[in-house]
């Protein structure tokens, strides 16, 4: 089975936007090895089509095992390179210098040739539009992944993420602190997620919501605990980050702040009422609790309809 090198190395939103280029590869017969952070590794797992995992971040050279273990299962040089990274030229070049066999990525004066690349345009069709044009078939609508076989500390629950990627992205914590409290005003049971380094900023907003500490699973759960409280959550409440992406991803009814991002470029499909993005302007304090409030009401009920 031919083998790809797919570069991929940045977060969980930028995995899982990457999936239906993912398993148009996988469907064309391709054995993927995907070259991301170890720490993604559940998530690469959960997508069904990953069959090996390359540490690497970012830009940072990438160390390909056959190059320096010959006794490695993968081929002395990948046969293709894919760059699902960025458009170059730094990242195609990363790819280069492993001297693939073949490589695909978008179009650079110095490498062969390939789609010209479009800053409007969505990144999961972004990536299935790179697939394509090398002849395989994608679907950008292939974005659901299956329930992690894991039980979901709250089941049922409202998830609040107040964390994120860069200040920029963030909404107010006070404000997620106020909707936290009026979920919580409603009977619905309210968790705070997070990474440990946002355990601190989740904690903040339990106690300005006056809810117990308990309520913070920040910093107390693994990636596949976290997909198992998001895929089973009532609703997931979130600035643009890669939380919001996995409520995409599980079909959870969710709110999504964004700001200096599109939802053009990042957010969930349009034809998937369940999932509604906000945003006014590039800050996301411009986005008003009541704004959320709303939002989160309109899919709760389109929620409690469809089920």
């Amino acid at each position: 089975m031919t083998t790809a090198l797919v570069l991929r190395a940045q977060g969980i939103g930028h995995l899982l936007t990457a999936v239906p280029a993912l398993r148009a590869l996988r469907r064309s017969g391709i054995r993927i090895a995907l070259a991301c952070p170890p720490e993604l590794s559940e998530l690469a797992a959960l997508t069904g089509v990953v069959d090996r995992l390359i540490p690497a971040y970012g830009l940072e050279p990438i160390m390909w095992p056959g190059l320096t273990d010959r006794n490695s299962d993968l081929p002395f040089f990948p046969e293709i390179a894919v760059n699902l990274h960025g458009r170059g030229p730094r990242s195609t070049e990363l790819l280069a210098d492993l001297r693939p066999r073949r490589l695909w990525a978008y179009a650079e004066e110095a490498y062969p040739p390939g789609p010209k690349w479009d800053d409007d345009e969505h990144e999961t069709r972004r990536w299935c539009r790179l697939v394509e044009w090398y002849g395989l078939k994608a679907d950008p609508r292939d974005l659901l992944l299956p329930p992690p076989m894991t039980p979901s500390p709250a089941a049922g629950a409202v998830v609040i993420h107040p964390g994120g990627t860069g200040l920029s992205r963030r909404w107010p914590p006070e404000r997620f602190a106020e909707v936290a409290r009026a979920m919580a005003g409603e009977d619905l049971p309210v968790v705070v997620t997070g990474s440990r380094k946002e355990r601190p900023l989740a904690l903040l907003v339990a106690t300005q919501a006056v809810l117990p500490p308990q309520i913070v699973l920040a910093g107390r759960t693994s990636l596949r605990e976290l997909c198992a409280v998001v895929a089973g959550a009532r609703l997931v409440i979130s600035s643009d980050t890669g939380v919001s992406q996995l409520a995409t991803a599980y079909g959870t009814p969710s709110v999504t702040i964004f700001g200096p991002e599109r939802p053009e470029r990042w957010g969930p499909p349009r034809e998937r009422p369940r999932h509604q993005a906000l945003r006014r302007d590039a800050d996301p304090a411009s986005v008003t609790t009541a704004d959320v409030l709303k939002a989160a009401a309109a899919v709760l009920n389109d929620g409690l309809v469809r089920r």
